[in-house]
């Protein structure tokens, strides 16, 4: 048992260094000799889990769905505000997120042939948030959850870019909560507006309160 729980820790310190360089110099500038000094494993470790750099990239963007963390609220739109604020306080300074996004929008990881998986990942939970809410009577009659599941995905992603590009990501939460503040009148009853909170300190609050380390395994709480 220790010997298997050695080996899942390895694996994820190897995935996180990954990321990490992936994030910093673009999966094609990126050596498993790069991966190895981050990581500081053998490479009898390292490819022990991974057999190369594109098994390692695959492993990065199939954490990405793992990251997705949502709490219960007793509002499900304010569970899929949650999603959004989450990820981007974590895109913060989580270098295997940051590197599974930067995987999924560059054209030079395209040979992978796993890029649209994490977008896949997301709207998947988008949906069954909105299909949530529409059953708590929270949607307008007009919205079709995965359309509006597709373009909240698509737009974060395009958002992201953007506030990187701008600011390294650091007016992400402002730039998040405007989109929600346009976007959610088009989605919700009048009455469940005022009850969500979609404050740029959201996705910090969060993490906050029920921790950023993937390797905790605490339960998530209501904030």
């Amino acid at each position: 048992m220790a010997k298997q729980e050695r080996a899942i820790r390895t694996r994820k310190v190897i995935l996180r260094a990954a990321g990490a360089v992936f994030d910093e110099q673009g999966y094609e500038a990126s050596t498993i000799s790069d991966i190895l000094a981050r990581a500081q494993v053998t490479k009898g470790a390292l490819y022990f889990h991974f057999r190369s750099k594109e098994e390692l990239a695959r492993g990065v963007l199939d954490e990405q769905a793992r990251l997705i963390a949502v709490a219960p609220q007793t509002l499900k739109l304010q569970e899929l505000v949650d999603m959004a604020m989450g990820v981007g306080a974590r895109l913060n300074d989580d270098p295997l997120l940051r590197g599974s996004v930067r995987l999924t929008i560059e054209q030079g990881a395209r040979s992978l042939g796993a890029q649209s998986g994490p977008y896949v990942a997301w709207t998947e939970v988008a949906v069954g948030i909105l299909e949530a809410a529409r059953e708590q009577g929270e949607l307008l009659p007009h919205v079709v959850p995965v359309d509006t599941a597709e373009l909240i995905v698509g737009a974060f992603a395009g958002i992201q870019l953007m506030s990187q590009t701008m600011a390294d990501r650091t007016d992400l939460g402002r730039r998040l909560s405007v989109f929600l503040d346009h976007i959610l009148p088009s989605v919700a009853v009048p009455g469940i507006l005022s009850r969500l909170d979609t404050a740029p300190d959201r996705g910090q609050r969060i993490l906050t309160r029920f921790g950023q380390d993937e390797e905790a395994d605490a339960e998530p709480v209501n904030v």
